[in-house]
């Protein structure tokens, strides 16, 4: 099959479009023909090696996680799905059998292992991958759309509805509005669950697009101070939660505009993983600080009923054939986008 490797860590030039042999269908599992995968940073890091990704070679390492396709074989093992189907993948495959995955946290599984990383991924014509890890997309929803759901939606869905508790009456403070993330958090703030979202981004053309998606007001942090703004914007009090997945860069500013009781998910740290933390200032207002890591098998079944049932639709940047992956990466590693690059096998 046609595939998109790595055989060392470097730049975008170190992406081999070439022959793989196809994935083997193992007990429990479904071979799916993939027909999009999307971009993630994950996988600009895993082709660097950087950020703990490091690995040795050979084998070679196919890239890629979030993707969408058809399902064409079924192992007598798997239940729920049959050849024919179309399916969105879950590309964090968990053991199943530790206290974690046992008790509906497979979140927290010390055992999981994330496509395109630890085992090859969707850069590629076919994957085979745990019949639980693909959901039944509806036939109105794209490909494209599907593959771009899950590493941006489950994050999003796991801190904003089940860790922060983010009500309809609060405003959340979504920082880096046009990143992946940065759109699912929008949607699902403001669509599912009906709260005031104030966004950040970088330039007008960004700002009218997060607008467009659904933010109820957007700070330019070229020209505008988030605290200030954010603060302005709430009367003076604050917003309730702050989404961040950029991480150092913007995490003394978006953390001095919480509320007294306020609560900041960090689900990424593409911007640098170190931030000072005024301790007393935490307890004196009651802040509250959790990070996350993608989702529950039970945040995904429900992010994929919202995407059927049209309430959630992820934004395409762009598309780009497999063989121009490189050019996908140098894209993505640019920032001069709105929303996921998408590769089509």
């Amino acid at each position: 099959m046609k595939a998109v490797y790595i055989e060392s860590h470097g730049g975008p030039e170190v992406l081999i479009y070439g022959d793989r042999p196809e994935p083997a269908l193992q007990a429990g599992e479904v071979k799916v023909r993939v027909r999009a995968a999307a971009l993630n940073r994950l996988d600009t890091y895993s082709r660097a090696g950087g950020r703990g990704l490091r690995r040795t070679f050979p084998p070679p390492l196919i890239l890629g996680g979030d993707c969408a396709g058809d399902v064409i074989d079924v192992d007598d093992a798997a239940v729920g799905l049959k050849p024919g189907d179309r399916v969105v993948i879950n590309p964090r495959i968990t053991c199943g059998r530790c206290p974690a995955c046992l008790s509906g946290r497979d979140d927290l599984c010390s055992h999981s292992r994330f496509m395109g990383t630890a085992l090859d991924g969707s850069y590629a014509e076919y994957v085979a991958v745990p019949a639980v890890n693909a959901h039944p997309i509806a036939d109105q929803v794209s490909y494209e759309e599907a593959a771009a759901v899950p590493t941006t939606f489950l994050p999003m869905w796991n801190m904003l509805i089940r860790r922060a508790r983010l009500q309809p009456w609060e405003t959340v403070l979504v920082l880096s509005a046009s990143a992946g993330v940065g759109t699912a958090a929008i949607q699902v703030a403001k669509k599912i669950i009906g709260a005031r979202v104030i966004a950040t981004t970088s330039t007008p053309e960004k700002a009218a697009r997060a607008l467009e998606l659904g933010a109820d007001a957007v700070i330019n942090y070229t020209e505008e101070d988030i605290t200030q703004r954010a603060k302005a914007l709430t009367g003076g009090l604050g917003v309730d939660v702050v989404v961040d997945h950029v991480g150092a860069e913007f995490f003394p500013k978006a953390y001095d505009a919480l509320r007294p009781g306020g609560r900041y998910g960090i689900c990424g740290v593409t911007t640098g993983y170190r931030a000072e933390l005024h301790l007393g200032n935490l307890f004196t207002r009651q802040l509250e600080v959790f990070g996350v890591f993608m989702g529950s098998k039970e945040d995904m079944r429900e992010i994929v009923a919202m995407l059927n049932r049209g309430a959630i639709r992820p934004v395409i940047d762009r598309v780009f054939p497999l063989s121009q992956a490189a050019d996908a990466h140098r894209l993505m590693e640019g920032r001069s986008f709105f929303g996921k690059l998408v590769l089509r096998p």
